[in-house]
């Protein structure tokens, strides 16, 4: 239990800078609240008409497929530095999880969700 008083100092740490953070920027901050300010910004341009269509979503689709392809195959370093004291068990886990990796990157490849049309 001993270990984990650092991990535990640290959270609280980081909870009380947040929350001190927050209560400062509300106690602190300007209050002259007007109509302007309280509208959503629109990157000064009044808008001309209504919104009509569907959002498209493809710059989230890639942004998630970069979350799941390029950061999980972050944990092969780890798991290179450990592959000796993990010996064979190691090199099975891995390569179960590089096939399960393939197996969603064939799935999306071929969904033609690489393709930025």
């Amino acid at each position: 239990m001993r270990l984990y008083v650092p991990i535990f100092v640290l959270a609280v740490l980081a909870a009380g800078f947040a929350t001190f953070s927050v209560l400062a920027g509300v106690v602190a901050g300007p209050k002259r609240w007007n109509r302007a300010k309280l509208e959503s910004y629109e990157c000064g341009i009044e808008p001309t008409s209504e919104v009509s269509g569907r959002f498209p979503v493809r710059f989230y689709l890639i942004a998630m497929l970069f979350v799941i392809f390029d950061v999980e195959a972050a944990s092969f370093y780890p798991w290179a530095v450990q592959l000796h004291q993990l010996r064979v068990f190691g090199l099975l886990e891995m390569v179960s999880f590089i096939v399960v990796l393939g197996i969603g990157y064939a799935y999306v490849w071929r969904r033609g969700g690489f393709q930025w049309r």
